[in-house]
């Protein structure tokens, strides 16, 4: 089996980021909170700690994002009639990108709060 170099694969994966960014109005929605996040984080000076666990957060939302991506395409690629089992594997990835965007809420808050309490 033929090893592929670097390149190609770093190429192939920026494929698919720049796939999902163009295909999923979600995955937009995320880089752009993310963006502003990372913006008003510089701009209110959060210290270095809790901008790599903001970092972190937000690349965790993109993470899941694509992970629900590649599921339905999967899903699609399967079958494209309705089926129950698709449906639940659609939801549960669905439900993984819900988590995660709960959690990056929550981290959010927890950064942010004392910030914007009088």
């Amino acid at each position: 089996m033929k090893h592929r170099c670097l390149y190609d694969s770093i190429k192939d994966a920026l494929k698919g980021i720049l796939h999902v960014l163009r295909f999923e109005r979600n995955m937009r929605i995320h880089v752009v909170c993310g963006l502003l996040v990372i913006i008003l984080a510089k701009v209110l000076g959060v210290p270095r700690l809790e901008f790599m666990i903001l970092i972190l957060t937000i690349g965790m939302m993109f993470v899941a994002e694509l992970i629900n991506t590649a599921f339905e395409e999967v899903v699609n690629l399967i079958t494209e009639e309705y089926h129950p089992l698709a449906g639940i594997i659609k939801n549960i990835a669905a439900g993984a990108v819900l988590v995660a965007a709960i959690t990056a809420l929550c981290v959010g808050y927890v950064v942010f709060r004392d910030y914007f309490l009088f």
